[in-house]
């Protein structure tokens, strides 16, 4: 297998919008499947724990809404993300109610659990794990997952430092499953270049920040219309995780973004949010180094169209040259 026919045939862009913490609620979600794409959040994002049974039941309502009103058109399934480490205490608890919607995708993220894996299995569910290289892409494949993540670098928020060019080629070798890569793609081009590298689908975060209808504050989506590759900090002080963020909001909160202390990774809390008093992701603002290419905030809708244009003209670029 390597991308499942019936979530291809879904799909009007072959994207998966990427769970960003605090950022990805309901209304993006909807959004996005809505435009074609994969939409995802973090199961954390619904405070308190009663919450992800309301975000689900609303989710799939609404989608199921649109595509009886609309049965000519492609409605993208969902995804929820797992943070599978011990300092998440709703995690199984998460995952019951996950296996009670059916949750079409789950990410898991830090660790691939084989629990996470048996109980989406149990219902028909696919099971994508994210990693930063070629070790842990192999322990995931051996928990039974059905698709790898491959975090690359100048991917946004906790990112790995290995070129797409890299990983990606090797992890083909041996791994059957759907390939999904992320790292600095901001446009119609770069969900092409995923493509033509052999992935299966490009995993999008930090542009989808830049939306209506994506829950940051104003301030943010302006930083990333402001700012470029060279504005991005790649530091593990926040979660003890390394992740990629935006230089000014470090500054705005009393640190030297230049001279950031190493943090102990042993320290990692998921609960609390971080290891310092400025919060990653509410202080501390996670990018990806794409962000030259972000020059508003529209809505997803016309973002993914945008992005249709874009990749269907790259293909025909790449076409020309490779014939002429």
């Amino acid at each position: 297998m390597s991308l499942p026919n019936w979530l291809g045939n879904t799909l009007e862009l072959p994207v998966l919008g990427s769970p960003l913490f605090i950022v990805s609620g309901p209304e993006l979600v909807i959004a996005q499947c809505k435009a074609g794409i994969i939409g995802s959040f973090p199961a954390l994002n619904a405070r308190p724990v009663e919450k992800l049974d309301e975000w689900l039941t609303r989710i799939a309502g609404e989608l199921g809404e649109h595509k009886a009103l609309h049965p000519e058109k492609k409605i993208a399934p969902y995804a929820v993300n797992q943070i599978c480490h011990s300092s998440n205490d709703r995690l199984m608890k998460d995952m019951e109610t996950c296996v009670k919607h059916k949750v079409p995708i789950i990410i898991t993220s830090l660790r691939p659990p084989s629990e996470i894996v048996e109980a989406a299995h149990s219902y028909g569910g696919l099971v994508f794990h994210d990693v930063i290289n070629v070790k842990h892409a192999r322990k995931a494949a051996e928990q039974g997952v059905d698709g790898l993540i491959l975090v690359c670098a100048g991917a946004g928020g906790h990112a790995g430092t290995l070129s797409p060019f890299a990983l990606v080629r090797e992890v083909k070798q041996w791994f059957r499953g759907t390939v999904l890569l992320s790292g600095a793609i901001a446009d119609g081009w770069g969900i092409a270049s995923a493509i033509a590298l052999g992935a299966d689908l490009a995993y999008i975060g930090t542009r989808f920040i830049a939306t209506e209808e994506a829950n940051a504050e104003p301030g943010y989506k302006q930083a990333l219309i402001d700012h470029a590759a060279h504005d991005i900090v790649y530091s593990n002080l926040f979660t003890g995780v390394h992740g990629n963020y935006l230089s000014p909001s470090i500054a705005a909160a009393g640190l030297d973004p230049a001279n950031l202390p190493v943090a102990d990774k042993s320290k990692m809390n998921f609960g609390s949010g971080g290891n310092t008093k400025a919060k990653a992701w509410r202080d501390i603002w996670g990018s990806g180094q794409g962000i030259g290419q972000i020059v508003d905030a529209p809505p997803v809708a016309e973002l993914v169209e945008r992005l249709k244009v874009e990749f269907t003209a790259a293909g025909v670029d790449f076409r020309t040259r490779a014939l002429a």
